[in-house]
């Protein structure tokens, strides 16, 4: 598995963007998520006679945290509209929060059933703000955290 406490320090974040998802070479797949906060609120909007209160931006600023996976080998990866794949299902089992680890999914199930691997799949899932993204693999990513500098260069790479 990799380094815990990076993966601990990702999942423990409230909000991520995806930033960048690249395949550097056939088979192996880069990801590249963004922390965000939830800014102090906006002044309040009048909408049809109401106002909507404490409404706030949810960005990535210079404060927050940027996170790279990779895994150097894939089976499967799926990037989803974060609205159309949010059915939360009751017989899928996983642990983590923005970042989950599988042991019973449905995407596991498409995966048996449609390819012939016969080594054991594993099933990782980031909860982004827009997108969600599953990946399927034989080993766990790699995770490491951005340093402030490099966050820009990262995401241009």
């Amino acid at each position: 598995m990799p380094d815990g406490t990076e993966l601990d320090a990702l999942d423990s974040v409230k909000y991520l963007y995806l930033g960048r998802l690249t395949e550097p070479r056939d088979n192996s797949l880069r990801i590249v998520v963004k922390e965000a906060i939830s800014n102090p609120p906006l002044p309040s909007v009048p909408q049809s006679g109401s106002k909507v209160v404490h409404v706030s931006r949810i960005e990535h600023t210079e404060a927050c945290r940027m996170f790279e996976l990779t895994w150097s080998r894939y089976v499967a990866y799926l990037v989803t509209e974060e609205v159309a794949g949010s059915c939360p299902s009751d017989d899928e089992v996983y642990t983590g929060n923005l970042f989950r680890t599988y042991t019973k999914s449905h995407f596991l199930d498409y995966l048996a059933r449609n390819t012939w691997s016969h080594e054991p799949v594993l099933h990782f899932k980031l909860l982004c703000l827009n997108h969600l993204i599953d990946v399927a693999a034989y080993e766990a990513p790699s995770c490491q955290q951005l340093e402030p500098e490099a966050n820009a260069q990262r995401l241009v790479q």
